[in-house]
């Protein structure tokens, strides 16, 4: 059951409605119930995952905090953790372990033909924080259905945002108390999940299209130039809106509910520099590899060499949790070169602009040169991207350079770039949508809450607007092959 399919659309105003006519105490368990039922729409079998990470992390946090000193902790913290990513592995990473050790030991290690579950890897990271949250201090939840529905709460579930037990089981634990969701909230969430769908259906999945027929595994060597890299742009732009209109969704949604979740995104591509693009890309894992990794190894207390070494493992790892591919580990390599890169030389470049600037008295905070880092920062990301989206390292490799040493430009009015899956209507909606993005990513980055300048407006404007990006969204949308819903690129993880 994705966001942007029919099913989607009958099973939310249903929850909703039963939402806000049920007694309080009872919305723990109606949502719970959603949540399992939304699950069990992809597979129903993996529910017992879910419950088997569920009861495990519950199981653990609980035992931790009786245990008796600071050894059995340890011995329990290490259990669950091993419990919960051998899960993990089985699912998600034996084949590709395999498939390594193989090349060099053929048919040693037979492959799985186990399917992914949808999400593990969200609701697992999400389940593991909990419990080192619980052995670093925190009070453990021992409402089991609580518990239950912070690990499973079908907004956020296969998709993140990853939550912390710190806001959204707080929340959970609110709603036995609390009223549903004022009139200012639930315009909001409204605007939010409408904007999500608009990123999704509208951007996302048009870009894909263009994207699809130059990344074709079988036809991609006959792309070059201004088509590669038009389809590399238009992938930086289909993956943003795709996981952030996945995440304005899951917002809206609970918003609607009346529970809050954490940003995920906050105009990454806007971003100066690999630091500032992590510290606005999805920032819940970014937060999560923070915190529960990147510190305990040392962080940046063991000096420096011990601090980029942490950051490389921290990106290595980031890679391998996007995908069980080399192409994804090296996509993570990279970013860790590159934020190493830049960690070392901002110390040289900073003196160097300093100087520069009190010699010509220019000021602090050029306008035009954050525009031009901007820019820069966004064709290295893109570049990095290739990596990401292509079947594999060699594939990516090829299309970097067709792309360079393909450059010719007469692509740019011979109608080349028409053929490659959106006629010129099509590019001309393409752009409109992505203007209005931009607008709004602007209005963002300039500390202006869109959503909340919405809720205030009058009934009349509001349904306006409502209206009007319904019609715009059902007119322009992209349904998929033959109006079937199509997946967000993120479930695969």
């Amino acid at each position: 059951m994705t966001f942007n399919s029919l099913t989607f659309l009958v099973f939310f105003p249903i929850c909703l409605f039963l939402y806000m006519v049920v007694p309080a105490k009872m919305r723990v368990y109606l949502l719970l119930a959603a949540s399992i039922i939304f699950y069990m729409c992809w597979n129903p079998v993996y529910i017992l995952l879910l419950l088997f990470c569920i009861l495990v992390t519950y199981s653990f946090a609980i035992f931790i905090s009786r245990a008796a000193d600071k050894k059995q902790k340890r011995i329990l913290m290490a259990a669950g953790l091993i419990l919960n990513f051998s899960v993990l592995f089985v699912f998600k990473y034996f084949n590709f372990f395999g498939d390594t050790i193989n090349r060099f030991i053929p048919g040693l290690i037979p492959s799985s033909d186990l399917l992914l579950p949808v999400g593990i890897s969200f609701y697992t990271f999400q389940a593991v924080g909990y419990l080192i949250d619980v052995y670093r201090g925190d009070a453990p939840e021992k409402n089991i259905f609580r518990y239950s529905l912070f690990v499973s709460f079908f907004p956020q579930l296969v998709a993140g945002p990853i939550e912390r037990s710190s806001n959204l089981l707080k929340r959970i634990r609110e709603l036995d108390t609390k009223g549903t969701a004022d009139i200012f909230d639930f315009r909001k969430g409204a605007f939010i999940m409408l904007y999500g769908y608009f990123m999704k259906m509208v951007i996302a999945d048009r870009a894909a299209i263009l994207v699809n027929t130059v990344y074709d595994p079988e036809r991609y060597t006959e792309y070059a130039g201004f088509s590669v890299l038009l389809a590399a742009v238009l992938f930086s732009v289909q993956i943003y809106c795709d996981f952030a209109g996945y995440t304005y969704i899951a917002i809206g949604a609970a918003r609607m509910l009346g529970i809050t979740i954490c940003e995920n995104f906050n105009t990454p591509y806007l971003s100066t520099g690999i630091r500032d693009f992590w510290d606005r890309w999805h920032m819940s894992l970014t937060g999560w590899f923070r915190d529960y990794l990147y510190f305990p190894l040392g962080g940046s207390r063991k000096g420096l060499f011990r601090k980029y070494v942490n950051i490389m493992i921290v990106f290595i790892l980031s890679g391998l949790w996007h995908g069980a591919s080399w192409h994804f580990v090296f996509w993570g390599l990279l970013h860790g070169v590159l934020r190493v890169t830049e960690e070392v030389l901002t110390g040289i470049t900073g003196r160097i602009r300093e100087k520069t600037r009190r010699i010509v008295n220019a000021p602090a905070d050029d306008i035009s040169r954050n525009i031009f880092k901007c820019i820069v920062n966004f064709f290295v990301v893109t570049v990095c991207w290739m990596f990401f989206r292509a079947e594999s390292i060699d594939q990516a490799f090829v299309l970097i350079k067709n792309m360079f040493t393909g450059l010719r430009p007469w692509q740019l009015t011979d109608g080349s770039l028409l053929a490659l899956g959106l006629d010129a209507k099509e590019i001309n909606v393409l752009f409109f949508a992505g203007l209005i993005m931009f607008v709004i990513d602007m209005a963002k980055r300039l500390g202006r809450d869109v959503s909340s300048f919405f809720a205030k407006r009058s009934e009349l404007a509001q349904s306006f607007v409502i209206l009007l990006g319904i019609v715009f969204i059902v007119i322009f949308g992209v349904y998929g092959k033959e109006y079937d819903a199509a997946a967000f690129i993120y479930f695969q993880f």
